[in-house]
């Protein structure tokens, strides 16, 4: 290539990427802040939907946001991410209200009783206005199973604080709350370790 070839070659991309930038600054000069919190949901079988939130849970602390956190499911087992949010009790309440996953218990009135506590502590939070973001983490198993009424929630959620924005996570979100939400991302899974007999691992899965 030619140094005649290399310039032309710059000064295309640069032509190109001039472009890009237009065109991206007139889009977002035709949006607005969000007047209120917004709902999203992470659902799909794919591995990530609960690392996507706490991600998202990171990044409003670094902002010195209030975070609450209800787990719904997964009960008291130890996590990475519940030690680490241990260090931050001054922007995170953390509940986790579970007894475990449905098979561990084997008891669908235990469940039901355990979803509708953390039901109850999640409506606190997200209707109080103490909170930037609240994070439900698997509550979508929670609905899956009819544990709670798919209708009260959102309907709940609808009527969250302003200042609040709720993030849900798990597979198979009913209908109606990806029909409400905001943002819905859909993990799709295309390979994951445990197809191929590996446990999950700490500090990687949980």
């Amino acid at each position: 290539m030619t140094d005649i070839d290399s310039t032309d070659r710059a000064e295309a991309h640069r032509a190109e990427m001039k472009r890009v930038q237009a065109e991206h600054r007139a889009r977002m000069k035709t949006k607005q802040k969000a007047e209120r919190g917004l709902l999203a949901v992470h659902t799909g079988d794919g591995k990530g939907k609960s690392t996507a939130a706490f991600g998202t849970i990171i990044r409003a602390l670094g902002w010195g946001r209030s975070v609450g956190v209800v787990q719904f499911i997964k009960g008291t087992w130890k996590t990475g991410e519940n030690e680490f949010f241990k260090r931050f009790p001054d922007l995170l309440t953390f509940k986790r209200m579970g007894d475990g996953f449905t098979w561990d218990t084997q008891d669908r009135e235990q469940d039901i009783r355990a979803a509708r506590a953390a039901w109850d502590e999640a409506q606190q939070m997200f209707t109080g206005g103490d909170y930037d973001l609240v994070v439900l983490d698997e509550l979508n198993i929670a609905l899956r199973y009819e544990y709670l009424d798919a209708g009260e929630v959102v309907e709940a959620l609808a009527g969250r604080h302003p200042r609040t924005t709720v993030i849900v996570t798990g597979r198979d979100a009913p209908a109606a709350l990806i029909e409400s939400a905001d943002l819905v991302t859909e993990m799709t899974k295309v390979k994951h370790p445990f197809d191929a007999g590996i446990k999950a691992a700490s500090g990687f899965d949980y």
